[in-house]
Order: C-alpha cells, then structure tokens, then sequence
C-alpha cells in the first residue's frame, strides 16, 4: 500500500514537472522572438563597430539557434513523458529520462561556451554618428527604416542629441520620428516652436543600456535557470518512479499450495476397505488362513470378502 501511494505522488509531481517544462518553453521562445527583433534592429545601427560585437557576446546565447531547437525539442518530450507517467511504461520513462539528461548537457554546454564579458564603454557610442549621414538615401532606405524603428520604440534622437541629425546630415530638422507626438512635419514644427516635443534623450545611452542587458534578457536567464533545475528534478524523480515500478512488477514468490481436506468417503469404499482391514487382521492371526488365502483366485478371493462382509 505504500509503494503504491509512493508511486501515485511520483506520477502527480512529474505531471506538474511536464507541465512547467511545456509553459517555461513556451516563454523562452516568445521572449527570444521579442528580443530578436531589438536585436536585429540595433546591429543595423552598430555594424562593423565594436558594439556589434558586444551586442552578439550578449545575446547570442538568448537567441542562438541551438537554444531556440532545445526549447522545441523539450516541448516533445515533456509530451513523451506525460504520456510515459500516465501509462506506467518503463521504455517511455527510460527514453524520457535519457533525453531530459542530453538535453541538460548541451544546454550547460551552450550556456559555458558562449557565455563571455562584453567590454563596451560609453565612449564607443561616437562610433553610431557614421551611420548618420546615410539617412534619407535611396540605396538606404533599410537603414532609414532602422533609424525611425529605433528611435520610436526606445523614444529617443540622434546619438548624443537631436542636433547630431543636424551636424551629420544636411537635414534643417530632425526626423519625424524624433517627436514625441508623430504626425507629418512634426519635426519641423517642433524645431522652430517647441523643442520639448521632441524626444531629448539620445539614442546612444540606449543603446548602450540594450547590450548591457535588458529586463527581457535577465527573464530569460532566470527561465533558463529555472529549467535547469527543474530538469534535474524531474531525472531524479523519474528514476525513483522507474525503480519503484520495475520492482513492483516482480512477482511475490509462490507459497506451498495448501492441500484441501478430504471428503467423506464413499459408502462402498468405506466398506470394502473395512473388508480388507479384517481380512489383514484374519491373516495375522492365522498364518494357515492367509496362506490358504494366497493361494485361492481372485474370484474366489472376492465371494470370501462379500460373504465375510453379508456376516
């Protein structure tokens, strides 16, 4: 009894293990997406300086590919041993737990391997000023789209300053996507009106902010850490169920089976039994009578005990 409510809290907690894996899974691949956009975002802006690179030693292990599959690849085989847990199926539990411990591996692989310091300093920031003067071209348009993602979503302008778009291009305002309120020519108006509708933050502090790391990375570090242990927890378990359900198929040895009494005897057994009986005491007392008994035929045996028992 008590190996089998050891076994139904081993199977609850591994259903609820599965179900973390499923949701934290889940988590990690919608934040890497969010995040992927940033990112793609700021490395258009920081091309070949040094906060490129910076900006890759950070994310690149959020958003490498390798993490991105063991996320999917956990999804499958939380579903596997749900499915083992609910079937008590030793070879579901064995594969369950053989892939969870690769999976650890190469997550703690990933995790050592990519995992280095960033050396960025604010002075760096300058660097974003030579992507400036390219703004408004034809032949950049995909870097003009970048500018005006960038400085709507972190609502900033320029590098340092809004006057950087006025010292690095021949631009007599700022873009529109400098203002705080966007609508067309609304850069403009706030240049000769009012400066305050422009956002007076540059774009360089936040940039530099973003490869330092955001609250969306330190989430993914703590999901990746939760996962971690939670799959150690789950192995442990599913060890402990696998023991538990391989020794309890083994069978109890079999007692010695226990012979039923006799029944009562059959009347005519009964007496043709008590016939033999006097018949043995008969020869016992008389060695003469029992040869002479020896010596008859059955058949003549046969009419003696009929005769003996009619007496």
């Amino acid at each position: 009894m008590a190996r089998e409510d050891a076994v139904r809290c081993l199977r609850c907690l591994l259903y609820a293990l599965n179900l973390l894996f499923w949701l934290m899974s889940a988590c990690v691949l919608g934040v890497a997406v969010w995040i992927r956009d940033s990112l793609n975002t700021v490395l258009t802006l920081t091309a070949h300086t040094r906060l490129e690179e910076a900006a890759v030693l950070t994310y690149s292990p959020a958003v490498h590919p390798v993490i991105v599959a063991v996320c999917c690849f956990l999804i499958i085989v939380a579903m596997v041993g749900y499915c083992g847990t609910l079937r008590c199926d030793l070879l579901l539990l064995s594969w369950y737990f053989g892939s969870l411990l690769v999976i650890f591996c190469v997550e703690l692989a990933s995790a050592v391997w990519t995992y280095e310091e960033p050396s960025v300093q604010r002075s760096d920031m300058i660097s974003l000023k030579s992507r400036m003067p390219n703004y408004g071209l034809q032949r950049y348009q995909w870097l003009t789209h970048t500018w005006n993602s960038f400085q709507t979503e972190f609502k900033c302008c320029g590098v340092i300053y809004f006057t950087d778009w006025l010292e690095m291009t021949e631009m007599e305002w700022p873009p529109d996507s400098c203002c705080s309120n966007q609508y067309p020519g609304c850069a403009r108006h706030a240049h000769y009106h009012d400066l305050s509708d422009l956002h007076q933050e540059g774009c360089g502090p936040k940039i530099y902010t973003f490869i330092r790391g955001t609250k969306q990375l330190q989430v993914l570090r703590f999901l990746g850490v939760s996962i971690g242990v939670a799959q150690i927890i789950a192995m442990a378990l599913t060890l402990t169920l696998l023991w538990a359900l391989y020794y309890g198929r083994k069978s109890p040895e079999p007692d010695m089976p226990t012979l039923p009494p006799p029944d009562d005897p059959d009347p005519d057994t009964a007496a043709h039994a008590a016939s033999a009986d006097a018949l043995k005491s008969g020869c016992s007392r008389s060695n003469k009578g029992c040869t002479n008994m020896a010596a008859t035929t059955p058949k003549q045996q046969f009419e003696m005990e009929r005769l003996h028992t009619a007496a």
